[in-house]
Parts: structure tokens; sequence; C-alpha cells
């Protein structure tokens, strides 16, 4: 059950009101990233039209590691729309199916941006943006083309991750992290222990195939939504320290506190000192 806060105040030019349900906080948590964004956006040298072997595409000629943030970052809030409106739906099979994705969307997130915060990129980092800013196909036509993208991997980024964010125990947010990937894994590869999920209502149950509104499914599938739109914070502010923009980050900062209170959400906490 969310908290209700006193009064309302002003975020990156978003009013925040007195909140009273899960939706309006989901809402008011996309206007905030949404602005975030934008300012973010205009930080960059924008894309432009660009040749590539299979015609012309908008395309960033730069390939920093900002601009690459930045393309993380914007698929991670669209990813919590798909999320708000999956779940709007009932469709909680397929809003987990999301939630995998931004697993590894909000860790790729970090790794970048931890070092391009401290100013470090190791060989490790510098694979995964040329193989991140390769292009999917190299010939012509489809058919022929030889690309063969390369893929760090996950526990590696993780492990990054881990050992970088300055928590005072990695090795457990490790853990926690491959065991989040592997339960939602579920959902993307449609194991039956999750499809069982599906499955309910008076003897003999039935299989719910267009949604899971109205029964005991969407309390725990929104609660488990307000974890990934918190996180979506933290990443908008991780983009907004390795940017350098103190503002933006110290404004998010007290957003994460607002809405980790309004959810009642509890997070690892970085080191003091």
């Amino acid at each position: 059950m969310l908290r209700r806060p006193a009064s309302c105040k002003s975020t990156l030019g978003v009013t925040l009101p007195v909140t009273t349900g899960y939706a309006a906080l989901f809402a008011e948590c996309l206007r905030v990233l949404e602005h975030t964004f934008r300012r973010l956006e205009k930080q960059v040298p924008p894309p432009v039209p660009t040749r590539l072997h299979t015609g012309i595409a908008i395309r960033y000629r730069e390939k920093s590691i900002e601009q690459a943030l930045l393309q993380k970052l914007a698929r991670q809030v669209s990813g919590l729309h798909a999320i708000r409106t999956l779940l709007s739906a009932g469709l909680v099979q397929e809003q987990c199916v999301i939630q995998r994705t931004l697993d590894e969307i909000g860790e790729d997130i970090q790794f970048l941006a931890i070092a391009a915060i401290s100013g470090d990129l190791s060989s490790l980092h510098e694979r995964y943006l040329s193989e991140f800013w390769e292009e999917e196909f190299d010939m012509p036509t489809a058919i022929n083309s030889t690309q063969k993208r390369g893929m760090i991997p996950r526990q590696k980024i993780r492990a990054f991750v881990a050992r970088g964010g300055g928590l005072d125990d990695p090795s457990s947010m490790n853990e926690v992290g491959r065991t989040i990937h592997k339960a939602y894994s579920g959902y993307v590869h449609a194991a039956s222990p999750q499809i069982m999920d599906m499955c309910g209502g008076p003897i003999p149950p039935v299989f719910h195939i267009a949604g899971m509104l109205e029964t005991p499914r969407i309390e725990d599938h929104t609660s488990d939504a307000a974890n990934y739109f918190f996180r979506g914070i933290l990443s908008a502010r991780f983009v907004a320290k390795a940017f350098g923009d103190a503002q933006v980050s110290d404004v998010l900062g007290e957003y994460t506190a607002r809405f980790g209170d309004l959810a009642s959400i509890g997070y690892f906490k970085p080191k003091s000192g």
C-alpha cells in the first residue's frame, strides 16, 4: 500500500501532486524520467543520417559512451511505459518478459556509467562498446551478411557492477542479480512453472489467456513493477552522473527517496564515508 506525502513539489519541471495509488505514482515517475531524458539528450551530439550497406539510417557519428548510455536509457524508459501498459491490461506474463529485459539494460547502464564516471574504461568496456555499435548487416542483402555480433558474458558485467558500485556486500548483490535473471528467464522462455501462474479459478482451474485482471496476481505484479520504476530512477541518476550533470543527479537523488518512501522499497545502500 502506498504511503501518502504531505505536500506537492516540483522535480525537473514536473509537478508532484499528492499520490494516492500505484497508477498515479508510475505516471509521475515516467514524467520525471522523460524530462530527465530530454535534458540529457541535448548534452550529446545528435544522430545524423548515415549511409550504410542497406541504405540511409539515423546513427550517432561520434559513438561516444555518453551516446551509448543515452540509448540504453531510452530503452529503459520505453520499457517502463510497456510495463505500465501491460499491467493495466492484466498481461503480467508479458510484463515479466519486459522486466527481464530491463534487468539487463539496468546492469548495462551501471556497467558503462561507473566506467565513465571514473574515467577508466577497461578492455572489457571497449569490447562491449565495439559490439554495441556494430551494425546488424555488413552487406547490401541480409542473406549475405557475415555479421556475428559478440556478447560480453552477463556474469562479467554483473561482477563489475557489484565491485564498482561502492556496496558493503557486492557478492550478495551479484547473487541477487543472478537469481532474478534466472527467475525471469522462465517468463522469456515460457517455462512451465511460470506459465502455470496463468492458471487459476474454481476447480477445474483455467488458463487466463487474455490477461489476469481481477485475479490475485495483479497485486503481486503491481508491487513488482514498482521495483522496476524505482530502478529506472536509479539508472537515470547513473547516466546523469556519467554526463557530469550534478544538478539532475541531485534532484533524482531526492526523487529516489520520495519514490522509495511512497512504494516502501528498500535497496542496497552505498558505503558511508
